[in-house]
């Protein structure tokens, strides 16, 4: 008979590992469902170190993502990496996580449908980056680079004519980044400003547009001149549309209402941590403080 797991945590991000954690030591039987090839979420994507994580000064969202990964192995709870989940549905009140496509690492090969069991349900799936307006999510354009992470980083960016679009902290901190790195030309286009005035202050007045101004990604061009490089900072997104057939309630922007003290969500035994709930300010600390709520509600909730 297949195991019923006391929580199915779809997310393995700081949210989702921490409240994993903290159920294993609680004694309770979770399990981490992961769609990426590791855990860490958006931290395995960030090659830039974290200041603002007082307890770890000087660790990169690499070394956090290694971390979240290394605290789950102690804890003893199981994963299962490049599983993303089709849907979700309840049965005999029962969550049922249907995996999209289970496969094995390097291949693409789908595996048999698999189904996990849970007496709850833990939505940590997070946020994408917002793409251009009018286009899919996950559309993509050669040399438009949309949202922060690696790919950034990797980028040569010498000789090269850029354009930054979008007015939060990262549209504003990557254009000083990519100023630095030998772009012959790099120009920020902000309709409005939402910047840290440390970032505004840093960027300054040469190359910053504010107001509107139209995008052609499929011709690199940005108010009628060509760049060879987009690089596009919109924000985020909440990720959680295999659970849309639950009929949770959400905020104007999509991301799931939970309640304040527990973190669960408008139906009972689901509960929302971290970015795709949107409960505090997004960062590391705030996510795994979620997953602590989280967990121990959920301990409450079995009597256990």
């Amino acid at each position: 008979m297949q195991q019923v797991y006391d929580a199915v945590i779809v997310g393995g991000g700081p949210a989702g590992v921490s409240c994993a954690v903290w159920l294993a030591r609680l004694g309770l039987s979770p399990v981490l469902v992961e769609a990426g090839e590791c855990l860490g979420g958006l931290t395995a994507t960030n090659p830039f170190t974290d200041d603002w994580l007082a307890a770890l000064p000087g660790a990169t969202g690499l070394q956090i993502a290694a971390n979240l990964a290394q605290s789950a192995q102690a804890a003893g709870v199981p994963v299962l990496l490049r599983s993303p989940v089709a849907q979700v549905r309840v049965e005999e009140n029962l969550y049922l996580v249907e995996l999209a496509w289970p496969r094995q690492a390097g291949t693409r090969e789908a595996g048999p449908a698999k189904t996990v069991r849970g007496h709850t349900l833990v939505i940590a799936s997070g946020v994408l980056a917002r793409n251009l307006a009018g286009y899919p999510l996950q559309a993509r354009w050669p040399g438009v680079l949309v949202g922060p992470g690696s790919a950034i980083v990797a980028q040569d960016y010498a000789g090269l004519s850029v354009a930054v679009l979008g007015g939060g902290d990262n549209a504003f901190e990557n254009f000083a980044y990519v100023r630095g790195r030998g772009a012959k030309t790099v120009h920020l286009y902000s309709r409005t400003v939402r910047a840290q005035s440390q970032w505004i202050a840093r960027a300054g007045d040469v190359g910053v547009h504010r107001g509107d101004y139209a995008v052609d990604p499929v011709t690199r061009m940005v108010n009628g001149r060509r760049y060879d490089l987009i690089l596009v900072f919109y924000g985020w997104e909440p990720q959680a549309a295999f659970a849309d057939g639950l009929n949770l309630a959400r905020d104007e922007r999509g991301y799931i209402r939970t309640d304040a003290a527990t973190a669960q969500a408008s139906l009972p035994g689901v509960y929302a941590i971290g970015e795709v709930a949107n409960r505090m300010h997004p960062c590391v600390v705030t996510s795994m403080a979620d997953g602590v709520v989280a967990a121990k509600a959920i301990q409450r909730s079995l009597g256990l």
